[in-house]
C-alpha cells in the first residue's frame, strides 16, 4: 500500500498496473479492497488506484474536529488526480459515487471519464418534488436509527439496520461474526458519511454543467432512494449513459462484479475522438442545461 499525507492524516491506497490512471472509490463501511474481484475483470492496460477513504481500511480516521464534508472526503482523491500523468478515469460506488460527483464539479478538466454506481447524492432528493422528498425522509430514518443505536453503544443493532436496508432483511445475520465486529467498528464513520451527503450543496443545476463522458449504473433491486438518485444523475448530466444491471442490488460491485466491470471497460474503451464527438453532441448552453434539470 502507498500513502498520502493530508493535513497530517495518512490516507492509504493500493496501486497496480501501468497506463492511464483509473481511480476506484469505494462506498461507506467498505475499503479499497472491495474492488479486488472486479479489478480481475478489468483490462490490464490501466494504472489502477484504490484509495481507502477516511476511517476505512488502512487510512486514518477523520480527526479535523469539525464536520466532515464531501469536499474534505474528496481532497485525497483530488491529490491523486493532481499527481497523475494526465486526466484520469474516475469510478465511484455509493458514497464513493457521491465523492466522485463532487470531484467532477471541482476538477472537471482533470477527469476524462466518470462512472458512478448508485451514487448516494441524497441532497438531490431533498431538492426535488414530493416523491423525492419522501425518499429523502426514508433514508434519513435509516441514518437516524444508526445514530440512535450508536449513541447508546448498540453498534450491532445500528449496523444491522444499515446492512439490512441496503442488502435485504437477514443480510446482517448471514455475515460471519468477525465481519460483523469489523463493521461495528466502522459505525461512527458511516454516520459521518450520511451527514456529509445530507449537507452537500451540489445541485442538479451544477450536474447539468458537467461535460465529462459519464456512465451511471444501478441495479433493479436497489432501494428507492439510491435508485432515484441514479436516475436523476443520469437524466441531468448531458449525454450520460444509464445501464441497469438486472437482478443487482446496491452492492453490485461485489455481487455482479463481472457485469459491472464489463460496463466500465466498455465506457473506458471510448477513444478520444469518440469522447470529443459525444461531448460536442451533448454540449448545451447553460440556460438549456438549467431548464432541462429543472424540468426532469
Amino acid at each position: 500500500m502507498r500513502t498520502l499525507d493530508i493535513k497530517g492524516s495518512t490516507i492509504a491506497y493500493g496501486e497496480d498496473g501501468t497506463g492511464e490512471t483509473l481511480i476506484l472509490v469505494h462506498g461507506s463501511a467498505g475499503s479499497g479492497s472491495q474492488w479486488r474481484d472486479l479489478r480481475n475483470h478489468l483490462p490490464g492496460s490501466y494504472r489502477v488506484l484504490t484509495p481507502d477513504l477516511y476511517g476505512y481500511g488502512l487510512s486514518d480516521s477523520w480527526s479535523d474536529g469539525g464536520r466532515l464534508r464531501l469536499t474534505d472526503e474528496a481532497a485525497p482523491i483530488a491529490q491523486l488526480i493532481e499527481q497523475a500523468d494526465g486526466p484520469v478515469h474516475l469510478v465511484g460506488h455509493s458514497y464513493g459515487g457521491a465523492v466522485a460527483l463532487r470531484l467532477a464539479h471541482e476538477c472537471p478538466d482533470k477527469i476524462q471519464s466518470l462512472t458512478v454506481i448508485e451514487p448516494v447524492a441524497f441532497q438531490l432528493l431533498a431538492q426535488g418534488g414530493p416523491r423525492e422528498r419522501a425518499l429523502h425522509q426514508e433514508i434519513m430514518e435509516v441514518a437516524k436509527a444508526l445514530s440512535r443505536a450508536t449513541l447508546v453503544g448498540d453498534y450491532q443493532d445500528g449496523m444491522r439496520t444499515f446492512i439490512d436496508y441496503w442488502n435485504g432483511a437477514g443480510a446482517w445475520a448471514r455475515l460471519h461474526d468477525h465481519i460483523r465486529r469489523d463493521l461495528c467498528r466502522r459505525a461512527s464513520k458511516v454516520i459521518l458519511d450520511f451527514a456529509a451527503t445530507f449537507s452537500e450543496r451540489t445541485t442538479r443545476e451544477d450536474l447539468a454543467r458537467i461535460q465529462i463522458p459519464t456512465l451511471v449504473l444501478r441495479g433493479t433491486r436497489t432501494p428507492g432512494p439510491a435508485r432515484q438518485v441514479a436516475d436523476m444523475v443520469a437524466t441531468t448530466i448531458p449525454g450520460a449513459e444509464m445501464q441497469i444491471i438486472d437482478g443487482a442490488g446496491h452492492m453490485s460491485p461485489l455481487s455482479h462484479s463481472r457485469q459491472i466491470a464489463a460496463a466500465i471497460s466498455e465506457h473506458l474503451s471510448l477513444g478520444e475522438t469518440d469522447r470529443l464527438l459525444r461531448r460536442a453532441l451533448t454540449r448545451r448552453p447553460a440556460n438549456a442545461e438549467l431548464q432541462a434539470a429543472q424540468a426532469s
